[in-house]
């Protein structure tokens, strides 16, 4: 079974060569926040132009953010179910205090138990 990295064959066989730990098994897992509340966009925004310039469109799987880049990949976990999905971020917001993220319907149906709840608590953790 291979862990990502490879015993020096200069050194005792416990040892791990330095460079030999590939960087992205150092990335995984860390959580950017958690507990922290997601919604999801009205269907009224479809086909308006988001921050970054791109169309909206409720069946895709982006999402908006107040602070990081566009076009970094969000994995958004419902911590209750377990469920998660990864989107990219397209756009500013939300602007409803006490909210961290806001996704399209699609990911943030694939998430919830129901959108009748119009918010989740969730963790959010940086793909890229």
């Amino acid at each position: 079974m291979s862990l990502g990295f490879k015993a020096s064959e200069t050194d005792d066989s416990n040892k791990i060569k330095r460079d030999s730990v590939q960087q992205d098994s150092l990335k995984r897992n860390k959580f950017y926040k958690t507990n922290v509340h997601a919604s999801y966009y009205h269907d009224k925004f479809n086909g308006r132009k988001t921050a970054s310039g791109q169309l909206f469109d409720n069946k895709l799987y982006t999402a908006a953010h107040r602070t990081l880049k566009f076009g970094t990949k969000v994995k958004v976990i419902n911590p209750d179910t377990d469920k998660s999905v990864i989107v990219v971020i397209n756009d500013r917001g939300p602007f409803v205090s006490g909210r961290e993220i806001d996704l399209t319907k699609k990911a943030f149906s694939v998430i919830a138990d129901s959108k009748r709840a119009g918010f989740l608590i969730v963790n959010l953790e940086i793909i890229e």
